[in-house]
């Protein structure tokens, strides 16, 4: 998913959960620094790496293929961006080496995916944030892998965007380049996606990479080929994936804020959108690279206040003037606690279940 979900229509959410215009910021904030918190930014602050979210590009390019960097990759990615979905599903035919990374797949309403929102009670606003973007992925990165893997998230060139056509749907063949620099042409159909490379565990086939940022769009309704599906044919539906994962979004914050007594896995708050239901559904089937215009004009009729842009520099002095035994109060510094907790939760969870890829780590109590 893209900041126009991760931090405005988690605003949204929020909102529609019961938080306040002031809760609010800080959660879908949160959410969305989820996206930059990297090793870099970790660094320049003086701050642990460990509690690292996500990886630039840079920092990817250069991570060597060895072991211990392939598990520093799946810790993040699978912690973070592709909860799995199944940590011990099963599938005949198949190598224990490849079974390790056909659980990791990512899909919603797991037992992961509980666990997270569950850690998140009673802890901080930060602690929600990272677990409403976790949450949120797990429906847009679905069948994805968060660690690199052609065997698993490799893709055939076999892609079809089905689009409305009055009574009926029409198909459209999607294109793909592989040059970073250009954006994704929606009225041509043409995408950006990784370089096809045949090393297992090239960076190139980490997550979604090879279908581009099809999964980040809400518009979009697609069929294709998975690696791990046999390359049999699978439809990825985003508007009905997205709706399901926002009203999922309501409930598990009116958890969060006290309104609920329990978060369970296939429960959905539609009843809080009842009368935003078509005006959420087009800002979902509007077919644009972003919706952050769309998502922050709703946001502000909710509540009735100005949700102002997201800036990664807001908590960076704060936290850089804090002394040693401050820096844990700050803005950031609570949402580190929340991200090592939710890493060493997850990779534990791998685990436990007999996986090594994402190796070990230390687990923290909030």
């Amino acid at each position: 998913m893209q900041k126009d979900f991760h931090y405005y229509a988690t605003y949204c959410a929020a909102f529609l959960a019961g938080f306040s215009h002031e809760e609010c910021m800080d959660i879908c904030y949160s959410a969305q620094f989820t996206d930059w918190c990297s090793y870099t930014l970790l660094t320049k602050l003086g701050a642990p790496r460990s509690a690292a979210t996500t990886q630039l590009q840079l920092e990817m390019m250069d991570a060597p293929t060895n072991i211990i960097s392939l598990q520093n990759i799946t810790r993040i990615w699978s912690s973070f961006h592709f909860l799995p979905g199944d940590l011990y599903a099963t599938k005949k035919g198949c190598s224990k080496r490849y079974l390790a990374k056909y659980r990791l797949i990512c899909n919603p309403n797991s037992e992961l995916v509980v666990k997270t929102v569950e850690q998140a009670k009673d802890v901080s606003l930060q602690a929600i944030g990272i677990s409403m973007h976790v949450l949120a992925d797990t429906w847009a990165h679905r069948y994805f892998a968060g660690t690199p893997s052609l065997v698993i998230n490799n893709t055939d060139s076999y892609f079809f965007e089905i689009l409305p056509d009055g009574d009926s749907v029409i198909e459209k063949r999607i294109t793909f380049k592989h040059n970073p620099s250009i954006e994704d042409n929606l009225e041509k159909s043409e995408y950006v996606s990784s370089l096809y490379q045949n090393n297992e565990n090239s960076i190139m086939n980490l997550g979604h990479g090879r279908a581009g940022h099809l999964p980040d769009y809400s518009f979009i309704k697609y069929k294709y080929l998975p690696a791990w599906g046999d390359y049999d044919e699978i439809i990825k539906d985003n508007p009905s994936d997205y709706i399901h994962a926002f009203t999922q979004m309501i409930r598990a914050m009116k958890y969060l804020h006290g309104d609920v007594e329990s978060f369970k896995t296939e429960e959905y708050d539609f009843d809080a959108i009842g009368s935003y239901r078509d005006e959420i559904e087009g800002i979902l089937r509007k077919r644009q690279l972003d919706s952050n215009d769309d998502w922050k004009a709703f946001g502000e009729k909710l509540s009735g206040c100005v949700i102002e842009d997201f800036d990664m520099n807001k908590y960076q002095d704060e936290y850089i003037s804090a002394s040693k035994d401050e820096k844990d109060n700050t803005f950031i510094g609570k949402f580190i606690q929340a991200a090592l907790a939710q890493k060493g939760m997850v990779t534990n969870a791998i685990y436990k279940s007999g996986n090594i890829l994402a190796g070990f780590s230390k687990e923290v109590r909030l």
